[in-house]
């Protein structure tokens, strides 16, 4: 729906129609774009031009009078500040499953209108782009660990939600600007777009695919490109990522078989961020493997798969033990990490639960490895496939939130 408004009402996130007047009273060469710049809110504001029309299909509306005001556009900034917005990891566990439940609706939605021939709109995802990026600010740990947890069915569409969580905080890790982690957040949100053009059959197969089938799901890429290059709006670095995800510094991914000098930041932070929650997720022929196991697995294919410096950076924004890893204490204990601690990558807060020595359940306990005089430590990796236990989601989200998430 198009509204008129004043100047001043203009915030990040809003899809400009159009300004009131000339166009040579405002400063902008065109007159529809979505204000994603700081520097471009600042301008327009500056410009004497007193209102303007807005699309609030294609961005977000004017905040409400009384309502809480969005953070500042710093929020997003590289190196965090102290800040009254930052939460707790359970309290943004809360928060995350509303916001999840929201994101596979417009998710499977977009896929619909692709399926259907239609074109898909990306613009019109800056608002749930926005709603991830203050979560992944607030505690970027909650929504990654709960989408992780996502099902076999909804595993296309909560794949596009991770994967857009992921390559925010780690383009919030690379130090890029606050426009540049917005449209990271967009590129992992659209970049499987070419799914929905997939045969169905091949998509949801519930074992592994042959050849040929295989054959048909590497034009993913190409097929979300041509989706994505028919809504006329979709930005080139959402673009790019798109089609190159899959390719690998070595050269031998696809489509392309582009080298690590030939391959953008950008893709090859998406290749990072997209096979990082896809062996992570549960998928209708194999069980994902532990978050801890799989950044173990990563590290052993990184120098022909990925960009060295950008696996590194990816390791440090979700931890060398991700929440909801199953991990060996030096006591002989078993626990799972429960959040990181942005100052020690090896020393998070976890929850001891089982005794090795003993073979038996512990009373749950709550550790934070970096405080003093704490004797306990890390000292490898468990796999829960070999163990199987069947609450240890529930011991790092907890209950009430893995009931809200309908887990």
């Amino acid at each position: 729906m198009r509204k008129k408004i004043r100047v001043e009402q203009l915030r990040l996130g809003m899809h400009v129609h159009g300004f009131c007047g000339a166009w040579i009273d405002h400063p902008f060469w065109r007159a529809k774009f979505t204000l994603c710049d700081p520097k471009e809110l600042a301008a327009a504001r500056a410009s004497g031009v007193t209102h303007c029309w807005i699309d609030t299909g294609k961005g977000l509306d004017v905040t409400p009078p009384h309502a809480p005001q969005p953070p500042p556009a710093a929020s997003l900034s590289p190196v965090p500040q102290a800040s009254e917005s930052q939460t707790s990891m359970q309290d943004e566990l809360r928060r995350t499953t509303a916001l999840l439940q929201q994101s596979r609706q417009q998710v499977v939605a977009m896929f619909g209108q692709a399926r259907m021939g239609l074109v898909v709109d990306a613009q019109s995802c800056l608002p749930l782009v926005e709603s991830i990026a203050a979560s992944v600010w607030r505690n970027s740990g909650a929504l990654i660990s709960l989408a992780r947890l996502k099902t076999h069915d909804d595993y296309t569409y909560m794949h596009s939600v991770a994967v857009c969580a992921l390559m925010m905080a780690l383009a919030r890790q690379l130090g890029l600007a606050e426009a540049e982690v917005r449209t990271a957040g967009m590129s992992g949100l659209l970049h499987d777009l070419g799914k929905a053009a997939m045969p169905l059959e091949v998509l949801n197969k519930p074992g592994r695919l042959s050849s040929e089938e295989f054959r048909v799901m590497q034009s993913h890429p190409v097929r979300g490109h041509e989706l994505l290059l028919r809504s006329g709006e979709t930005g080139d670095v959402v673009l790019d990522v798109c089609l190159h995800h899959h390719e690998k510094v070595d050269g031998s991914g696809y489509p392309h078989g582009l080298t690590q000098g030939q391959i953008s930041l950008h893709a090859r932070m998406g290749a990072v961020c997209d096979v990082y929650d896809a062996i992570t997720s549960n998928r209708p022929y194999k069980q994902g493997w532990d978050p801890a196991e799989s950044i173990g697995k990563m590290a052993e294919w990184r120098r022909g798969h990925f960009d060295e410096a950008v696996f590194q950076a990816f390791v440090k924004s979700i931890g060398i033990y991700p929440t909801g890893s199953l991990v060996r204490m030096r006591s002989g204990r078993l626990a799972v990490v429960v959040e990181q601690n942005a100052a020690s990558l090896t020393a998070p807060k976890v929850k001891v639960f089982f005794s090795t020595l003993s073979q038996m359940h512990l009373p749950p306990e709550p550790i934070d490895l970096s405080r003093p005089g704490c004797n306990d430590r890390i000292v490898g990796r468990e796999s829960n496939r070999e163990w199987k236990f069947a609450q240890l989601d529930e011991l790092w989200a907890g209950s009430d939130v893995l009931r809200q998430a309908g887990r």
